[in-house]
């Protein structure tokens, strides 16, 4: 079977914009998302059952994103598709737009433009998944960066997972311990004064990074950029919901419910009641599971206005 269809334009200014991401770090990116587009619904798929991406081959990689996507369009009818996941951006997103090329798509990159707009130094850190690192997409950002700065990077094994598992402890110990292998930080001693969080899991733990780093380090989180870019797209295509009610958001994930609920307590802003999974929600984890992916479906969540 082809790919389906997006959504045509006439149907489509009501339609839900689809984000996903190998876990709930995409959550990340959603609540900036929702900040600069309140009147939008979002359809969120949290793929926490083959997390982390990032630990996986570029193939599994881009087998997962087709999948999601393709279940995204055929039951939710999204209008438009943010990849809330750099190493999945990095090895799938030039096919998707191949297999979509009539719908808008975002992804995201480790933000060393905007670093290099504000690091003093010159130094600049960036801290990504293996995966991401060795993308032909990525060595290709860092090539150019080079040339006007000093770049650290560091792949963090492990990091994304204890986030996605809300493991403080391992979390903290992990931010230790890769930013001690890439050396001085802070502005005194020429040091790395700007930090790159190259996945989009670490800004969950922004606090304990900026800990650990210093306040003096300016830490870099590309999803203002991915918001305003999707932004743009909409309105370039008149599909720009222009209602003024708040929109909602429908959680789908292929982990533990629970899970997912607790993330999005913890980590999209509150004021949100829960609303019963529409019968679009219950044909995505049948269908899912169906082919395999041991889906489950959570209620959505509808923001209070």
């Amino acid at each position: 079977m082809g790919a389906p269809d997006a959504p045509a334009p006439q149907a489509a200014t009501c339609a839900p914009v689809g984000v996903f991401d190998s876990g709930v770090g995409g959550l990340s990116v959603l609540r900036v998302l929702r900040q600069h587009l309140p009147s939008e619904d979002w359809v969120y798929f949290a793929d926490s059952g083959h997390a982390p991406y990032g630990e996986k081959s570029a193939a599994y990689v881009v087998q997962r994103t087709l999948e999601i996507a393709d279940q995204l369009l055929q039951n939710h009818h999204i209008k438009a598709l943010v990849v809330a996941c750099n190493t999945a951006t990095a090895e799938a997103i030039h096919t998707l737009r191949t297999r979509y090329p009539q719908l808008p798509i975002v992804g995201i990159e480790p933000g060393l433009k905007p670093a290099l707009a504000i690091s003093q130094t010159r130094r600049i850190g960036l801290m990504a998944t293996q995966r991401t690192l060795e993308s032909e997409k990525f060595l290709q950002l860092l090539q150019g960066a080079s040339q006007h700065a000093d770049i650290t990077v560091r792949a963090c094994p492990g990091l994304a997972l204890a986030i996605e598992h809300n493991d403080l402890a391992k979390t903290e110990a992990l931010i230790a311990h890769h930013t001690a292998a890439m050396g001085n930080f802070g502005s005194k001693n020429n040091g790395i004064d700007t930090l790159v969080l190259g996945c989009t899991h670490y800004p969950l733990a922004r606090a304990l990074l900026q800990k650990t780093v210093g306040p003096d380090v300016s830490l870099v989180d590309p999803a203002d950029g991915v918001a305003r870019q999707l932004e743009r797209l909409l309105q370039q295509r008149g599909l720009h919901n222009l209602r003024s009610s708040t929109g909602t958001i429908t959680a789908l994930g292929s982990g533990a419910p629970d899970g997912l609920a607790q993330a999005l307590e913890r980590w999209c802003p509150a004021g949100t009641d829960m609303v019963q999974p529409s019968p679009a929600d219950q044909a995505v984890n049948r269908s899912m599971q169906v082919a395999g992916l041991s889906a489950t479906t959570m209620a959505g969540r509808r923001p209070t206005t």
